[in-house]
């Protein structure tokens, strides 16, 4: 990845717009999770890689940054239970995986279902018997027909999660992030994330960082450099306890985005399914102070 020096990068606004916009025009409407929430249809963000990677400043994340990234990374190997995720540092999902939750499912404990992201990204189910690894396709599809525009991963897995009279999901959370489009355009990588939900002020940040560090794992593994990522929230929201947060943020100076690179261990990645969070470093990071903001899981 090639960076424009870290003072000559544009401080980027994108983000803190984001949150400027709910608060402004958000809708309020009721959730599942307990506290209303502001929403917005449609948002979408373009990073130009060459300015920076997405880690965003206007709150401090240095000390969590990485665990997004090992969140993916467990993704993309399969992870289902809460002792996978953990293997792969992620061990913030109990919430989502408590025994009345997993039982209302009939799931074991500590499961979040077949239906979950590992579960989409590394066994999607095939008419065939044989389960299909999407990420292992991706790579393969690009090095071996990089023009076409079917370069594409989806989490969702329908039949997993059907609501509603006599229906009951396959998975304690249904996918909100990882509708991946991957385009090669002169012979440099765009990659597209469309998010189906966003909690913008906890969430969003993590699903910039991990899907923009996909970037970083495909250029290394095609050879094709990384031109921009771009960052789609269908159902963008703010949680009605985050609010005074969300606003501390939206008042904050734009500054440049940070250095995110692989170093000499991430290099050495051959496969996909190799990638940890433990291969990627950050740099040039000099964010506004950390806040404490509530999670509705």
């Amino acid at each position: 990845m090639q960076y424009t020096p870290h003072l000559q990068r544009q401080p980027d606004t994108q983000y803190r717009d984001l949150l400027r916009d709910l608060l402004a025009h958000g809708e309020k409407v009721p959730t599942r999770q307990g506290p209303a929430a502001l929403t917005l249809m449609q948002q979408t963000m373009r990073f130009d890689l060459t300015n920076g990677f997405p880690v965003i400043t206007e709150r401090n994340i240095g000390s969590f940054w990485r665990k997004p990234i090992g969140e993916l990374c467990a993704f993309i190997n399969g992870a289902t239970t809460l002792d996978e995720l953990e293997a792969f540092g992620c061990d913030w999902w109990g919430d989502w995986a408590t025994p009345a939750k997993t039982a209302s499912r009939g799931l074991p404990p500590g499961d979040i279902g077949p239906g979950s992201y590992g579960g989409a990204f590394r066994r999607f189910p095939t008419t065939e018997g044989e389960p299909f690894d999407q990420f292992k396709h991706l790579v393969e599809q690009i090095n071996e027909l990089p023009e076409v525009r079917t370069h594409f991963v989806s989490p969702w897995i329908p039949q997993y999660q059907v609501r509603g009279q006599s229906k009951r999901p396959s998975t304690t959370i249904a996918p909100c992030h990882g509708w991946v489009h991957v385009r090669v355009l002169n012979g440099r990588l765009h990659v597209h994330m469309y998010q189906r939900s966003g909690d913008v002020p906890v969430g969003v940040p993590s699903n910039m960082i991990q899907y923009a560090a996909l970037v970083l794992m495909l250029e290394h593994l095609t050879g094709f450099p990384a031109a921009a990522y771009y960052h789609t929230i269908s159902d963008a929201h703010i949680y009605e306890d985050q609010v005074d947060q969300a606003r501390t943020m939206a008042d904050r100076e734009p500054r440049r985005l940070p250095t995110v690179t692989l170093n000499d261990a991430g290099r050495e990645v051959r496969d996909i399914h190799d990638f940890r969070a433990e291969h990627f470093d950050l740099a040039d990071y000099d964010p506004h102070p950390g806040l404490r903001i509530p999670v509705s899981p």
